[in-house]
């Protein structure tokens, strides 16, 4: 087992990490930018390294050169950042430091989407209709969506986080946003190369936790309901899919298996699909790292993911068998973001931060008192996870669990994910990849009741308010302001 591993990463994830090594004895190593001087994971690790500019999280050189300087044999990379740069952790590898996550060559062949998809195929995983080989030329597109008929969508090979992609209605559109799609690929992922997928109408995100180790076992830990996404992001996650039953969920894991053998896989990943109105399944992508919403499957499986990947990293087998695994109640996460009621990004400084300490319910904070809320990085601030021996149990305990929670001076998505939850289509479990768009969810949707309840509130309240950005204390002028 490794004696002290040095954390990549920030936020809730780099705290996530820490917790996880404390349990398994290991000395931990954090990172840290200027911004982040103050953040929970700088405190929490036995060493801290500051970093410097807010963007040094990315600067492979500086992180390979601290864990080699502060003694770490291992590299724990989280999300993001560098966990899927290949050519990091061929640096790693060849330091004779440990890089805990996959292989750079399986980093490779996953990471660009193309060379994916021809790989699933090849290994009779089924896969959305569209182009196996790099689309140049209009020319080309064109004839591709007539071909499997539009509306189609435009993506970029190396893409990820919901960049690179463009969906196309028909022949009048495609020239402008095959263009587009180009350029945004070539600046953001350093290549233009793109390809061609048939759209699935109003579609499910259905996706699948494996696990393999260096000794070719490889196992899954059923699958996640994704599907509440905004702009290609996720917001609600839950596990087990309220959409998928036994039968189907023995193909479709069956499936993600399969994914992760043809490409030789070992420790934590995730394979995700997209399912249609008929329940066909296809793959999408494999992300090759822990994901943000690893939690709800820890909560129904009992296992704890990060402890694996440390496990399999340092060479021990997975520490059970497929039999072992069971789906044991429900689980559901709510990302908390620093966004205002029009998604605009909040910022400030944490003034006041209180977790609900609730039954059920886990929260995975990255944020704390004094904790700097900036531009430069993700806005997720928190996760808050909540667990029942059903879905019915797990939403009430996690609505009870956002009524209770206390972040103050940046303002969050709280009150949105309230919304989405109340709501009849999240009871029935009824929506999709496409459903965030519908009107019925945002801030001018408010019922009378509602609207009467916030007058009441920002009259009533006491503390501090937002007027064109600046903060005051006089409560009277409620007809003005902004509550905070």
């Amino acid at each position: 087992m490794f004696d002290k591993i040095l954390i990549s990463n920030r936020g809730e994830i780099a705290l996530r990490i820490i917790r996880a090594c404390k349990e398994l004895g290991i000395k931990t190593v954090a990172v840290y930018s200027d911004i982040d001087k103050f953040s929970p994971h700088v405190s929490a690790a036995d060493e801290s390294v500051s970093i410097g500019e807010p963007k040094a999280y990315l600067n492979q050189n500086l992180i390979l050169e601290i864990a080699l300087n502060t003694g770490a044999d291992a590299i724990h990379p989280g999300y993001g950042y560098l966990s899927e740069n290949s050519n990091f952790i061929r640096a790693v590898e060849k330091s004779k430091i440990k890089f805990i996550g996959p292989s750079a060559k399986s980093v490779e062949m996953m990471g660009n989407k193309l060379n994916a998809r021809k790989l699933m195929l090849e290994n009779n995983v089924p896969v959305v209709p569209g182009s196996v080989v790099p689309v140049n030329r209009l020319e080309d597109a064109s004839g591709i969506a007539n071909e499997i008929g539009y509306p189609i969508m435009l993506k970029a090979s190396g893409g990820g986080g919901g960049k690179g992609i463009r969906m196309v209605s028909d022949e009048k559109e495609l020239e402008q946003a095959f263009n587009l799609t180009r350029s945004e690929a070539k600046k953001a992922f350093g290549s233009d190369e793109i390809y061609i997928e048939k759209l699935i109408i109003n579609p499910k995100h259905i996706e699948v936790q494996i696990l393999g180790d260096h000794y070719g076992n490889h196992v899954h830990l059923f699958e996640r309901e994704c599907s509440l996404q905004r702009r290609f992001q996720k917001i609600i996650e839950e596990a087990p899919s309220p959409s998928i039953d036994s039968e189907l969920r023995l193909k479709i894991t069956s499936a993600a298996v399969q994914a992760a053998k043809a490409c030789n896989y070992f420790n934590a990943g995730t394979v995700e699909f997209l399912m249609d109105e008929n329940r066909n399944f296809y793959f999408l992508e494999m992300n090759t790292r822990i994901q943000v919403e690893h939690p709800v499957t820890e909560s129904i499986t009992g296992i704890d993911i990060v402890k694996e990947q440390i496990k399999i990293a340092a060479g021990e087998r997975i520490s059970f068998e497929q039999d072992d695994v069971a789906i044991k109640g429900h689980s559901i996460e709510c990302r908390i973001n620093s966004e205002d009621f029009d998604f605009s990004p909040s910022t400030g400084k944490i003034t006041n931060h209180k977790i609900p300490n609730l039954p059920g319910v886990r929260v995975d904070y990255g944020i704390d008192i004094g904790s700097e809320v900036s531009l430069y990085y993700d806005p997720l601030l928190s996760k808050v996870i909540s667990y029942g021996r059903n879905r019915r149990e797990a939403l009430a305990r996690m609505l009870n669990a956002l009524e209770n929670y206390l972040i103050t001076d940046v303002e969050t998505n709280i009150p949105f994910l309230k919304r989405i939850l109340k709501s009849e289509i999240f009871a029935n479990a009824s929506f999709n990849i496409n459903t965030l768009k519908n009107a019925a969810f945002t801030k001018e949707e408010n019922t009378d009741l509602e609207i009467a309840a916030v007058i009441a509130a920002v009259m009533n309240y006491r503390g501090r308010f937002k007027v064109n950005g600046n903060l005051i204390n006089n409560q009277n002028r409620w007809t003005e302001l902004k509550y905070d």
